[in-house]
């Protein structure tokens, strides 16, 4: 039997995902031209490295399809199920990061001038991150977005599928989460820091 022809009507996401299920190649071809640009581009701003993210956009498509029989449209939009997906397998290469050594001969000083940096690289950022693990999923993305990914408050919003004032109240309490958790490290740095906005602005005042 052959391919069923895609029409008009078949042409929502969960439609395609379903044809794929019922075995036409060209409903996935339709949505993995449809999508891959978002998630490579959410992919590249995590990683900043183009290899890893293909290699993420390429690991989120092979879930996509392995799911796509099983898939229930009624509980989640493919694009906010598809970018989530992106999103932890980004967190997993991030988490597995070590630091690289500084290259010989660039001036030690200069790090100074990225303290948030320093924060995600040092032994504090270990505990950062462990604290980050344990808040509650929705407030965990967008924190991790917001630190890993450096994406602002809008890009956010449009990753996670929810309104930028939904947004903001998720960082608001990740940050006063993770500040009640990290208190005394907290305080540590922001002396060693001094008033630095950049940290401030990601972390919380």
């Amino acid at each position: 039997m052959g391919e069923t022809r895609l029409t008009a009507s078949t042409q929502t996401d969960d439609a395609l995902l379903e044809a794929f299920s019922r075995g036409e190649p060209a409903a996935a071809r339709k949505l993995l031209a449809r999508h891959i640009g978002s998630v490579l581009a959410l992919a590249n701003r995590m990683l900043k490295d183009r290899g890893e993210a293909e290699d993420v956009a390429q690991e989120t498509f092979l879930a996509a399809w392995k799911m796509a029989s099983a898939w229930e449209p009624e509980r989640a939009q493919f694009t906010t199920w598809l970018h989530k997906v992106a999103m932890n397998k980004c967190l997993d290469r991030l988490r597995k990061k070590k630091p690289e050594p500084m290259p010989e001969g660039m001036d030690v000083a200069s790090s100074a001038l990225d303290p948030e940096a320093d924060l995600l690289n040092g032994e504090l950022g270990t505990r950062v991150n462990t604290a980050i693990q344990a808040l509650p999923e929705r407030q965990r993305a967008a924190i991790s977005l917001s630190l890993h990914g450096q994406l602002s408050n809008p890009e956010i919003a449009e990753t996670l599928a929810v309104s930028v004032e939904a947004v903001e109240s998720l960082l608001a309490r990740a940050r006063r989460t993770l500040k009640d958790r990290l208190r005394q490290d907290w305080l540590g740095l922001v002396g060693d820091m001094g008033d630095n906005h950049n940290v401030k602005e990601r972390i919380g005042k």
